[in-house]
């Protein structure tokens, strides 16, 4: 045997031998392949389940806030208010309607509720924007309850501005008769003599 002949029946063997090997890797390749492509396309078909399953609710008429949502002043009581460092503070009231007010702060309208109080003081919070009002005969102020500080201070409508007027003094007229009696009248008490000792 020649030696050419030799080496072509060691390659052909080597390439039987070889060609299942090769075709097991090909077969293994695949199923790889195929699995990573498989569970991609369940991901996708999942999302895309998960989005059919999630389809948008018919979008409700939105249910009005009325603390959210800016009040009307028709037909209401208008009082100004003047702040320190310049701040102005409208309250508008409805007569039949003792619980709310609408208070005008920044260029915004918002509706508050009365809080009852122990001290006689009227008070009116908005919980959706933190603001409190909290009026007393002599001033009015303004709070933020969600950042825990004060708006306005010192707010006073034009009936409190007025500077106060003293109070007018009565004398009463003094009796013309004194109960006390007079000097004269009494007679002067002689000094005790001491007492000798024996």
């Amino acid at each position: 045997m020649s030696i050419l002949k030799l080496i072509a029946a060691c390659a052909a063997a080597c390439a039987l031998a070889c060609a299942p090997v090769a075709h097991a890797a090909v077969e293994t390749a695949k199923p790889k392949a195929e699995a990573k492509k498989k569970p991609a396309a369940k991901q996708s078909r999942a999302k895309s389940a998960a989005k059919s399953k999630t389809k948008p609710a018919p979008v409700a008429p939105a249910v009005p806030d009325p603390e959210a949502d800016e009040p009307t002043e028709l037909g209401s009581t208008v009082v100004d208010y003047d702040c320190e460092l310049g701040n102005k503070i409208t309250i508008y009231q409805n007569a039949g309607d003792e619980s709310h007010v609408a208070l005008r702060w920044k260029q915004r309208l918002h509706r508050l509720t009365r809080v009852a109080t122990t001290t006689g003081a009227q008070r009116f919070e908005n919980k959706f924007h933190g603001l409190i009002w909290i009026g007393i005969p002599a001033k009015g102020m303004l709070l933020d309850s969600k950042k825990n500080r004060q708006l306005a201070n010192e707010c006073r409508n034009a009936e409190q501005l007025k500077p106060a007027e003293a109070p007018a003094v009565i004398e009463a007229a003094a009796p013309a008769t004194s109960a006390a009696p007079s000097a004269s009248a009494t007679p002067a008490a002689a000094p005790a003599a001491p007492q000798a000792h024996m």
